[in-house]
């Protein structure tokens, strides 16, 4: 079974697997760390709950290291709409792709 990240309208955006974070299409864009999100190069972004990326407003986690080297992962297809999840706290898969896409990873 994959593991799915979904955003605010409950969309599959990404997935996790040994311990890094994709987009759907299998591009590395994070590390997880026990429940920890972070860029590929280590800073901190938020916390996996509720299968998505969220700022619970713990305060800065610290910066990782960079992970390395990685290769893409193989994509698994969407699974679509999960149906409705209530989260009290914002979603910020975005800021993970924003600090990606803008090279600051």
């Amino acid at each position: 079974m994959m593991d799915y990240i979904y955003n605010e309208r409950n969309e599959a955006v990404g997935f996790w697997k040994r311990g890094h974070v994709y987009e759907m299409s299998g591009k590395p864009v994070g590390q997880l760390r026990d429940t920890h999100i972070h860029t590929l190069s280590g800073e901190y972004i938020g916390e996996l709950y509720k299968e998505m990326v969220v700022d619970k407003h713990i305060g800065q986690q610290g910066n990782i290291g960079n992970s390395g080297n990685h290769d893409n992962a193989e994509s698994h297809g969407n699974p679509g709409n999960r149906g409705v999840v209530i989260c009290i706290y914002p979603n910020v898969w975005e800021s993970l792709l924003e600090k990606h896409a803008t090279g600051k990873i």
